[in-house]
């Protein structure tokens, strides 16, 4: 697959246009202003032939360079309660109980979604700290963070994790140095039973859309469906489920936005503010033509 042009759609902090900018259509024949793109990428989960082997968590630290940390019991089978700052991908293990009173284990890869409208970069006051290529994968330049840890408040998927040592946030990059260069992420080439899948959204979905049928048709999982929350326009990792009706089974939230205070003090807040900030100038401007400038009482004893 080409996608070696990682060209930017977004940048935090950043008013004005971006790099390349111009209008580019989606797979769908809607028309945006930003860059020039090959297609949108997407990584397709696929939760009902996951083993939990863990694979994916090895090859997703070895390839970013992070050493293997010590894992953490919590009466389950995941290497820890979370992700963390140096470690971006982890095999979430939910239990459900079904109406026969069996129990299911729920296993489900828990990374960065790579959200179409994402919280992060919303959120983020530094300039080219996030950046959305407009292949749809969200980046992260820790030389340009501030360590203010808004996009961890404006993320709904609880992903980006600070190290209290660099006073630098941390996430999954989809693999964006391999996918650059025509490759498909870390995890992917490490799965061994085919759940995990990296192509086009428009090729993902058709695959996704196509598991459901066979799921619905072949087994007892009436409710499955594909997880692509459009809270946040769609995510550029989405997920076949065995019950899309309920995603908290699997640790994922079932209507995921922007959460409104964000939206607010980055757009009619700060607009807002920008008001104030003129009202207050024109305010002193015309004090001073009316009234003139205001004499100190002892400058007029010395005059």
């Amino acid at each position: 697959m080409s996608n070696g042009n990682l060209e930017i759609k977004a940048i935090s902090g950043h008013a004005g246009g971006t790099p390349g900018g111009g209008e580019y259509r989606q797979p769908d024949g809607t028309t945006r202003i930003g860059a020039s793109r090959d297609y949108d990428v997407c990584k397709l989960i696929d939760t009902t032939t996951c083993i939990g082997c863990k694979a994916c968590e090895v090859a997703c630290v070895e390839w970013n360079g992070y050493e293997f940390r010590e894992t953490t019991f919590d009466n389950t089978y995941q290497t820890m309660p979370e992700t963390a700052w140096n470690f971006w991908n982890l095999i979430k293990f939910n239990e459900d109980v079904d109406a026969d009173g069996n129990m299911h284990w729920l296993m489900r890869k828990d990374q960065c979604m790579h959200c179409e409208d994402p919280g992060c970069l919303t959120a983020c006051p530094a300039d080219g700290a996030i950046v959305q290529y407009t292949n749809g994968i969200v980046d992260f330049n820790q030389e340009h963070c501030i360590g203010c840890q808004y996009c961890v408040t404006g993320c709904p998927f609880n992903i980006p994790k600070f190290n209290a040592e660099t006073k630098k946030v941390y996430k999954c990059t989809l693999c964006s140095d391999r996918v650059g260069a025509g490759l498909e992420p870390a995890c992917i080439k490490a799965c061994p039973t085919g759940c995990l899948h990296f192509g086009s959204k428009e090729d993902m979905k058709f695959e996704a859309e196509k598991r459901v049928a066979q799921l619905k048709a072949n087994t007892s999982y009436k409710n499955a469906g594909v997880y692509d929350p459009a809270g946040v326009d769609g995510t550029h990792v989405i997920y076949v489920l065995h019950d899309a009706d309920n995603p908290e089974k699997y640790s994922l939230p079932k209507d995921p936005s922007v959460p409104f205070f964000v939206k607010m003090w980055k757009g009619p807040l700060k607009w807002l503010g920008g008001v104030g900030i003129a009202v207050g100038v024109l305010g002193v401007f015309m004090h001073r033509v009316r009234y003139g400038a205001k004499n100190v009482e002892g400058e007029e004893k010395r005059a």
